[in-house]
Formats: structure tokens, sequence, C-alpha cells
């Protein structure tokens, strides 16, 4: 008997009762989502059952495919080896599941008897392999205590300068995808751990949030070229200390700081760490200390969403450079700097080439799923869609937790025309990173085109949120006031999304992801075709990137425009300037 994870949308929860009827009467325990008993934390209690689990399956269907959470509960199959895929009426999976063999189920009781027999042989099959496995992790007797999980807060920088909050996050970061590679622990997402940062919350209070066993808090203090870290290991239920340890200690110690407190954690919880996971802990991307400092000062620029800012991304580009000088092999920055020289070249019409970094970066690191995405965007500009979709493909397997893989993903497939298609990976974006507005806004562009009134605005109020704070901290970033000022409309604001439109030209006339989006905005919210149109011309007169024509030509914010003799011969224009077909 195998244990047994039903992954399934929504809408199809009568299929799989069914399904889950029919695998449970052939002796195999079923966990779905039905077992989750009043009360509990529903988050936590799947990522529990889900991770007890020696077989995923999951019921791809129309709706399914474009949920977020089948994707990720389908990610971590596939990424244990555990997923066993099943298509309902003859349902394609989405990118990044195609490779696997999938069960062609019919659940109307068609030829349901051979195809359910091949079911249970693959899930006899995956549940023999993960059995296999699961004996070499177990530790030894009386070693291991039972589903331990845990968060990790995002250390407190006490260096007294702002400047410094990279450091911290990227030490934060590093722990949290340390321990992550132990399959004895479940580890609190990122995305999840960073909403606590900044708040004052009893340790406890955290715990019962989550659900999680234990807490680990800490805070760093980086001055010259010494650095003193303190950590603390918290029992949720008692409050008291598991471990506590400080590391006062050169800057050069970083990396064996991060090894020696992620160890002590696994042996402090008495949790076996294996060989490879013991190895894959000590692998870090470089052995420069410079480097790896201008990497995460290079990272939180890119993560603190300045993608619409040409000074952002010339900023990262001069740090990525910085980087590299210290260690010309280390792919991490290699791979950063090319995602910025894509955004140049791409949305801001900059003549520089990123095809190199990112070759350079795939040369060192084959397994880089940025770079990857960079590839893949290059290949659909030079009019290669098949490739490009077989390259963000392989970004996907590689990296499906990766923000920039689900942005560039969801980018590609919206230009393909297949908008719903693009909902789960944008959607997954913005769960990513919560300060991300620009997934967010294009939520909307989507669920326009879909038709769903309701998600639209959920996904405008989320925008709004996101720009707002955004805006607090970058005042002059017109990127974010153009995409934040559509938002504001939908939900009531017309007047301040208005002023946010006049405030983004002054400040940034030149800024073609910017006009692009006010275009966007101006052109159904803020029903005012003729200053969309005006706001549009220079950025189908200066674009260099045939992929942006073509997002245009599908955006259902254009759909308003379509008719108008004014927009036709813009796009056609750019189109012949481009060399784009007809």
């Amino acid at each position: 008997m195998a244990k047994i994870f039903l992954s399934y949308a929504r809408e199809d929860v009568d299929s799989a009762k069914r399904l889950a009827e029919a695998v449970g009467g052939a002796g195999h325990d079923v966990w779905w989502d039905r077992h989750i008993q009043g009360g509990s934390r529903f988050t936590a209690e799947i990522d529990r059952a889900l991770k007890d689990a020696e077989v995923v399956v999951v019921l791809w269907t129309e709706a399914s495919v474009e949920s977020a959470w089948v994707q990720d509960e389908a990610a971590e199959g596939r990424d244990t080896g555990r997923l066993v895929p099943v298509s309902l009426n003859g349902c394609r999976p989405p990118l990044g599941f195609r490779q696997f063999h999938t069960v062609a189920l019919d659940l109307n009781g068609h030829g349901e008897a051979d195809h359910l027999q091949e079911l249970l042989g693959a899930i006899g099959k995956t549940a023999g392999n993960g059995s296999a496995a699961k004996a070499s992790a177990k530790p030894a007797e009386g070693q291991s205590q039972p589903g331990i999980s845990m968060c990790v807060l995002p250390f407190v920088n006490m260096s007294g300068d702002p400047e410094q909050e990279y450091f911290s996050d990227g030490i934060t970061e590093d722990i949290i995808t340390d321990l992550s590679k132990v399959s004895a622990l479940l580890v609190i997402a990122r995305n999840t751990a960073f909403t606590f940062k900044g708040k004052v919350m009893d340790v406890k209070e955290v715990a019962r949030a989550l659900d999680v066993t234990h807490v680990l808090e800490g805070s760093v203090r980086k001055a010259g070229d010494r650095v003193r870290i303190t950590a603390q290991l918290i029992d949720s239920k008692t409050g008291g200390h598991v471990w506590a340890d400080r590391y006062d200690r050169d800057l050069t110690d970083i990396f064996a700081i991060q090894d020696e407190i992620s160890k002590a954690i696994v042996a402090a919880l008495r949790v076996k760490l294996l060989p490879e996971e013991k190895k894959a802990i000590e692998t870090r991307g470089t052995s420069s200390v410079e480097a790896y400092n201008l990497y995460l000062m290079a990272r939180q620029q890119w993560t603190d969403l300045g993608m619409g800012d040409v000074r952002r991304q010339e900023m990262i580009v001069r740090i990525c450079k910085q980087a590299i000088s210290f260690d010309p092999n280390y792919a991490d920055a290699w791979a950063l700097m090319a995602l910025a020289q894509s955004q140049l070249r791409f949305w801001h019409g900059m003549d520089v080439d990123p095809q190199a970094a990112a070759e350079r970066a795939l040369a060192i690191n084959p397994n880089l799923a940025e770079a990857h995405c960079v590839k893949a965007h290059l290949l659909e500009e030079e009019g290669r869609p098949a490739e490009a979709t077989e390259e963000i493909e392989t970004a996907i397997r590689l990296g499906p937790e990766s923000w920039e893989v689900n942005r560039e993903a969801a980018r590609l497939i919206f230009r393909q025309g297949r908008i719903a298609d693009s909902i789960p990976y944008f959607e997954k974006a913005a769960a990513l990173i919560d300060s991300d507005w620009h997934n967010s806004s294009m939520l909307i562009s989507c669920y326009r085109g879909t038709g769903d009134h309701d998600q639209l605005v959920r996904a405008a109020r989320m925008t709004v949120e996101r720009a707002d704070k955004a805006i607090a901290k970058d005042p002059s970033n017109s990127a974010i006031l153009a995409a934040g000022s559509a938002a504001l409309a939908i939900v009531g604001e017309e007047q301040r999304g208005k002023e946010w439109i006049d405030r983004a030209l002054l400040l940034d006339p030149d800024n073609l992801n910017m006009r692009y989006n006010l275009a966007c905005g101006l052109a159904t919210d803020l029903n005012d075709p003729d200053r969309a149109l005006e706001v549009l011309e220079p950025y189908f007169k200066t674009t260099l990137s045939a992929t942006h024509i073509r997002h245009a030509e599908v955006d259902p914010d254009f759909d308003v425009l379509r008719g108008d003799p004014r927009f036709k011969k813009l796009l056609a224009d750019a189109k012949s300037r481009l060399g784009i077909a007809a």
C-alpha cells in the first residue's frame, strides 16, 4: 500500500473524489484536502501531507493547468521523483510537465478499467522507487524527531546602516536555501517568511500562524571587514532555546559561518544529513567574499523590482561586472547581469547584448535556470518560438520556485496569445515576492482577457497596495506610477490614477516600459483612447524588441484600440521597421 497525495483543482472535486475512491479501493492510502479537519492550519497541513506522500498524483484538467496551487504541488512531485501525472479527457499538461508520461483517464466510464490499471501500475512503480529512497534517508533509531518544520525569520540588520539591509536579507535567504536541502526538514518558503520582516511578533505567534515546530531568528552586524551573526533556534511549544550561538568573525569567514549555522541546526534537531545534502549545503557559487557581497547588493536592487527603472538596471550591470572582476567564474553574477541587460535592451531600447553574459553563465553552470530564461527571450526575439518554448521548459524544470523563471514563462506564454495559460505563472511570480507590483499588474490584463471581473478587481487591489508601498520608498520610479495608475482607476480612485500618469510622464518621458503601461490604463479603465495613442506613439517608433510588438498584438488592454486606423498604422510601421512579417 502506498501513501498518495492527490492534487487537483477545486472545480474538479467530483472527479477527484471518484479517482480517490478508485485508487483507494485498490488498497492505497489516498490523501486529498477533504481530509483536513476544521480548524487545521490549511497550508501547513497540505505541506506536511505532500512531504509524507510516496506518490504525488496530479489530475490535469482545463482548470488545474491554470491553478498555481496544483502546479506547485506537481513541481514538488516532479522534483522529488514522486510525480504520476493523470490527464482527464485528453487535457495537455502545462509547460514543465510535458516530458513525463501521462496516464490518460476517462472518468466517464469509457475504457476506465484499462486506464486505471495503467495508473495503478505507475503508482506501484513510483512508490517502490520512493520507498527505497526513503529507506536510505531514514535516520538511525532514536536519532530524529518526526514532523519537524521550521520558519527562518528575516535576520535583523543591526549594522546601523539601512544600506546594509541587502546583506542581512541575503544571509537569511541563503540559510533558508541551505536548510531546504535537508530532506528531513519542512522549511517555510522565503516569500512567506519575509512577510514577517520588520514586524515585532512573539515567536509563538509566528509558530501558531504557520503551524511549525521551530522558529529560527537572528541578527547581522556588518562593520568594515568584520561581521557578527547571532542566531537562536526556538521550540514553538515551550518558547525555549533549542540552540543558540554567536559568530564574531572576519567577513572572509561568511561562508563558513553559514555552513556552521545550518549544520548546528541539523545537529540540534537530531535529523540525519545525507552525504549529498551535506555537499549541497557546502557548495557555493563563489569562494570570493567580495564577489558574494557585491552580488547580494545587485540582487537586492533586482528583487526590489526596479525593472522599469533604467538607472536601476544600469546599476545592476555595473555591480555585477565588479563582482565578476573578483571571480570571473561566478555564474550567478553573470546570469543576473544578463537579466538586467535583457531589460535594458528589450524594455528600454538600449543597444546592449545580454547573450554573451547568459552564455557565459551557462558555460559555468548549465543548470542555472535564470540564464535559460534570458536565452529563451533571445530565441523568441530571433523568431524561433519552438526553441524558445523548449528553453523556458528547461528553466521551469530547473527552477520551478524561481521568481525570474515564473515571470519569464508567463510573459512568453502571454505573447503566444495563450492568456489563460499564462495566469498560473504570473500568480506564482506575484506570490513569490510580496512586493511584486509588476506581475500583479499583468494579472489585471490577463483577467481582463479572460473576462473574470472578480479576479481582475482582486489583482488591481493587490497592485495598488504594492505600488503604494513601492512608491513610498522610490517616489521617482515612473514604472511603478504607470502600473499603479490603471489599478487605481479600477478600484475607484480615478483621479489619483490620472495624477500618477501626469507625474510619470513628467519624471521620465523617455521610459518606453512606462509609456506602454500608461497606455494600457488610458485605453481601458480611464477611457481615454486618444491620449493612449499619443502616449504609445514614441514606444512604437523607438522599441527595438520584436517580442514586445507581439506582446502589444495580443494584449487585451489594447482591444479597444485595434480598430483605430492610428493604432493600425503605428503597429504596421513598427513591424516594418523591425522586419516582422505581417
